[in-house]
């Protein structure tokens, strides 16, 4: 990489203490792209299965992915236990494998629901586990419990049941549990559908200390991936939410917009306990449904639930495209909002630097989600070279966007990061692209934000740096002095450089150096800026005959031998701040020929 003779100009005015330097600073105020952001612990959650096998992907080939659809970040997969353990002890996990693959593939997530209780099959729960002597009832929707119910629902406190089903999920959390690929795992052993409820299967109460063992019974075997508790769990009890609460479970929500106007949803209120440090599941009833009964309108009051849940998570409950055509303004709007959204207000850094120099960058970020970055994610500088090489990564630990708070629509707080930085000893002189990211603490980006300039790893390019070298460097042709040769150097010095700064000349035979040159007088000069014509002469040992070797050549500071600015800073250099000159061939029997590099 090269400075160039405006940065050179530019460098000359850097001072070459630790303060940094002494004039110009770049000052950014990005706009919001707009983009839909697909991001950890949020976005769109399309249900592939929905309970019904042929409901919602059956529609989609294999390789279809709904790729079109913005902010879809989780594929989820409603199905019924049987169709997943339908002999004892012999499971189908293929049914979840096969479609989750397809989304995993492309670094989305996947969650699940295993319901124990369906108003379309009889036997939700296994026939087996029923033959294994679990008590329960004949049921038809609407009318409860029927001797010749055409579906049959498990006694929730059975215990033949309760055994078996923990079997199952024993099995379903040595495959699952913990996988980084897995967003949530439902709590869907309790009520049809796995909704909580027994409305349109039994009608049947239970006591909330019921509910709550099967909460323990998940909890027990599934200790590392997210769960998530049902609203609907609170009809058995009030003390129940609360309970899932303390057992770190996310809420969900399901069916939103069954019903119109104020009775849209009911449970924002118990959302609010829960949003602040896990996140909230939103689950809209069948859009079809919804829609052709006339509850769903524009949409508008989807929309309100993620502001009012402060919503992660949001459904596609239908044939998602159907769904996309006729609520694109929609989606874009939950997409502005949904989960979080870290947006870059302001940003400033130095135009210029020297390698060494201590330096700050500040910027102003904000939250414009209706939830918290719950992950959490630091920012980080990374600085790259004209090729695209990552030269310098910089992350402020001390500033997490967790804290950023929410706000309403367009009112979020803007929160201020200063950190001060120090450029890398090895780093090289020259001009560098300047990319900002959320992620880890070692500077790994995990968080999309909406800027633009993207290097397709979530680092987003906001401007440049220019890193100041100490000299520049040109080789003239070798020149044979009686026995000796000589390369002739002349440096272009930037900055006035330490007394007793010279130079050394390296004649490398693979990975070591085999022989050297040096100065052909005593150096002097390089303490002040300017052009300084000085080369290295040098003697071609008996050893080096025959072979060919790459000649790399810098300034150095002998006092300062073993430390890590012993030498110079090339504009355009190795990583170990020797210049490429050329090469050197030594016939077996003539004269050495060189060719320089440029």
């Amino acid at each position: 990489m090269t400075c160039g003779i405006a940065a050179i100009i530019l460098c000359l005015a850097v001072s070459g203490t630790d303060s940094g330097p002494a004039e110009g600073m770049r000052v950014i105020r990005p706009a919001d792209t707009g983009v839909a952001l697909e991001n950890p612990g949020m976005g769109w959650v399309f249900h592939f299965y929905d309970n019904v096998p042929a409901n919602y992907g059956s529609k989609l080939a294999a390789a279809d992915t709904i790729r079109d659809f913005p902010g879809l970040t989780t594929v989820y997969l409603r199905i019924p236990w049987s169709y997943l353990e339908p002999e004892e002890g012999k499971f189908n996990w293929s049914v979840l494998d096969s479609p989750a693959q397809r989304w995993i593939s492309e670094g989305k997530k996947t969650a699940f629901r295993f319901s124990c209780s369906e108003s379309w099959m009889r036997y939700a729960t296994p026939e087996w586990v029923h033959k294994a002597g679990a008590k329960g009832y004949n049921f038809l929707p609407g009318k409860g419990v029927t001797d010749d119910g055409p579906f049959w629902e498990p006694d929730y406190n059975d215990p033949v049941f309760l055994e078996k089903h923990g079997r199952f999920l024993a099995a379903a959390a040595a495959r699952y549990d913990g996988a980084p690929e897995v967003a949530f795992i439902d709590v869907g052993s309790f009520g049809v559908w796995g909704e909580g409820h027994t409305f349109s299967s039994t009608g049947l109460k239970y006591s909330a200390e019921t509910v709550k063992n099967h909460i323990d019974l998940y909890c027990r075997h599934f200790s590392k991936t997210l769960l998530a508790a049902n609203d609907d769990f609170s009809f058995q009890g009030d003390d129940v939410i609360p309970y899932a609460l303390g057992k770190g479970m996310a809420l969900r929500d399901d069916s939103i917009l069954v019903q119109g106007g104020k009775n849209a949803y009911f449970h924002a209120g118990m959302a609010q306990s829960f949003w602040p440090t896990l996140p909230v599941i939103l689950e809209s009833e069948h859009y079809g449904g919804s829609r052709d009964r006339g509850n769903w309108k524009d949409g508008s009051q989807y929309l309100l639930a993620v502001e009012q849940y402060h919503a992660s998570y949001v459904s596609i409950h239908w044939w998602p495209r159907e769904f996309l055509d006729e609520n694109r303004e929609l989606v874009e709007k939950i997409n502005r909002r949904l989960g979080y959204r870290i947006q870059l207000v302001e940003a400033s850094w130095p135009e210029r630097l020297r390698v060494g120099d201590k330096w700050r960058f500040s910027a102003g970020w904000r939250n414009a989600g209706v939830a918290p970055c719950l992950p959490g994610g630091y920012p980080a500088i990374t600085l790259k070279d004209a090729k695209g090489g990552i030269a310098g990564v910089f992350t402020d630990q001390s500033f997490d966007v967790r804290a950023l708070t929410v706000s309403e629509p367009d009112k979020a707080k803007v929160f201020e990061q200063s950190a001060e930085f120090t450029l890398p000893f090895n780093l090289q002189g020259g001009k560098y692209d300047f990319f900002v990211s959320i992620g880890t603490k070692t500077g790994t980006p995990q968080i999309a934000l909406p800027l633009p300039d993207s290097d397709g790893q979530r680092r987003y390019r906001i401007g440049s740096i220019i890193v100041c070298a100490d000299y520049a460097l040109d080789v003239g042709q070798m020149v044979k002095k009686d026995k000796e040769y000589v390369l002739p150097f002349s440096w272009t010095v930037h900055i006035p450089l330490p007394e007793g700064a010279k130079p050394f000349c390296h004649f490398d035979y693979g990975d070591a150096i085999a022989f050297q040159g040096i100065p052909e007088t005593e150096s002097a000069g390089f303490s002040k800026t300017g052009r300084v014509d000085l080369g290295c002469a040098f003697t071609i040992p008996e050893h080096a005959k025959g072979k060919a070797f790459a000649v790399r050549a810098g300034l150095w500071v002998p006092d300062r031998m073993g430390k890590s600015d012993e030498r110079m800073i090339p504009d355009e250099g190795l990583g170990d701040r020797r210049v490429d000159v050329g090469r050197l061939e030594v016939p077996a029997d003539g004269e050495p020929i060189f060719t320089p590099t440029r």
